[in-house]
């Protein structure tokens, strides 16, 4: 009898009932980060809330799609991995420039159309670039990804930013009963339900949340039943050569940026990013990008967000996210439903995210662990990368007076320490010179007989 080859854990297919509960989880995890770039680019060209609502929908629909070709995949498009897709935060800064001083939206959907174009060109140069990515980099890289998100935990428990009762005890005080609950059921319930135990630390929270007022479901009546976002429904694109090349740097970072990504939870799911599959992923990327500039909202990327909870659930079915994904089109295209997740408190998200985004550090100094760092300069690698990382999470306005382009790069905390481990690595552990280690990250073979010479 022949013998059925054993199905790896990314692509098995949990039951339908687990399948939906570890798919919900995941749309909960990321659905606050994934309004928010709509949100900040809508209010700062003080787009009326019939707009801002379009937007956010558009972007729920795209979300939906890009996370579907991501996990899915065809052809030569997508990783085929558990990763959710979103807008890039790296994106923000140049598009209200674009918005507000050189075209409007049209403007910057003209130059999201030719950044994706891009990517899907530069995803095979990208692919050859692994070689470069050794534990050494991807560990600390894993590193930055996760301690740079603990901060949009931090704001998210204290009531979420610009809230008239940011950090208020009772706002901490339910981001902390949430973390409790999430610990608690990893800890003492059955495995199954320690698996969803951030959705059910935010089901728990917002029970509590309801009856102190923490809510607001006064959107839910105001929001339509169905919506379709129809493509160039705020005017054709329009195509600036100060706005393409702005967006360009936005691809660049971005690229980076989701290469981290997709390094991290190959490391958690088992399976290792290969060249062609980093390629093929980008692609994607690239893809999902030009359909936001049709359909009306912004570039896409790979969700740090829910790297956390690859690492923390063990959940590693690239199915799972596909069905968020598919939650998300139905969100996408259901208003209603999405002012309900809206309404959701943002003290109760922190509580989660807290535990989310710790668990993408540890993995990354779980992957550090294998790194050798005896007789070589791997540590001041480790060091310096993750200070770099971390300056423009600790200090915003650090590079204030520094040129648009500059700060496009280097204010993302993750393309920043990513671009100096990778530059580090080269300088120490590549290049010829006092010290070099053989290769990083990987065990020194035992020393040759003196020749004499």
């Amino acid at each position: 009898m022949a013998t059925t080859a054993p199905v790896h854990p990314v692509d098995e297919v949990p039951p339908v009932s687990r399948l939906a509960a570890f798919g919900l989880q995941h749309v909960l995890a990321m659905y606050a980060g994934a309004v928010a770039v709509p949100l900040i680019v809508g209010g700062a060209m003080k787009l009326s809330p019939a707009d801002l609502a379009y937007l956010i929908t558009a972007d729920l629909l795209v979300c939906g799609i890009a996370t579907l070709i991501q996990c899915v995949g065809f052809w030569r498009f997508g990783v085929r991995l558990p990763i959710m897709q979103g807008c890039t935060f790296a994106a923000v800064s140049p598009m209200v420039l674009i918005g507000t001083t050189d075209g409007g939206l049209p403007a910057i959907y003209g130059s999201v159309i030719v950044a994706g174009l891009a990517i899907v060109l530069l995803a095979p140069v990208f692919g050859r670039l692994l070689r470069f990515f050794p534990p050494l980099v991807t560990g600390t890289v894993i590193l930055i990804i996760g301690v740079s998100l603990l901060p949009v935990a931090g704001n998210w428990a204290a009531g979420g930013v610009g809230s008239k009762d940011f950090g208020e005890p009772k706002n901490l005080a339910l981001a902390g009963f949430v973390l409790a609950v999430v610990i608690g059921v990893q800890r003492f319930a059955p495995a199954f339900l320690s698996r969803v135990a951030v959705l059910i630390g935010i089901a728990v929270g917002l029970a509590v949340a309801v009856p102190f007022g923490f809510t607001d479901f006064g959107g839910v009546g105001d929001a339509d039943w169905v919506g379709i976002s129809t493509p160039f429904h705020f005017g054709a694109p329009s195509f600036h050569a100060s706005a393409i090349v702005s967006m360009l740097v936005v691809a660049l970072v971005t690229m980076t940026e989701t290469t981290g990504d997709f390094i991290a939870v190959g490391e958690m799911t088992d399976r290792p990013v290969e060249p062609r599959a980093l390629a093929d992923g980008l692609r994607a990327d690239g893809l999902s990008t030009v359909l936001g500039g049709v359909f009306n909202t912004f570039p896409y990327t790979a969700f740090a967000q829910n790297v956390g909870l690859v690492g923390m659930t063990r959940v590693r079915s690239r199915w799972v996210v596909a069905a968020a994904g598919g939650m998300l089109v139905v969100l996408g295209l259901l208003p209603k439903l999405g002012a309900v997740v809206a309404a959701i408190p943002a003290p109760v998200l922190g509580g989660a995210g807290l535990v989310m985004f710790g668990t993408v550090a540890a993995s990354g100094l779980r992957t550090l662990a294998e790194v050798d760092f005896k007789g070589n300069n791997n540590l001041t690698v480790v060091a310096v990368s993750v200070a770099i990382g971390m300056l423009p999470v600790g200090v915003p306005g650090v590079y204030g007076k520094f040129p648009d382009s500059f700060q496009t790069v280097m204010n993302s905390g993750i393309s920043a320490g990513c671009l100096t481990a990778i530059a580090l690595n080269l300088l120490f552990n590549h290049l010829p010179g006092r010290a070099s280690s053989a290769e990083a990250g990987v065990e020194p073979a035992p020393e040759a007989a003196p020749s004499g010479a």
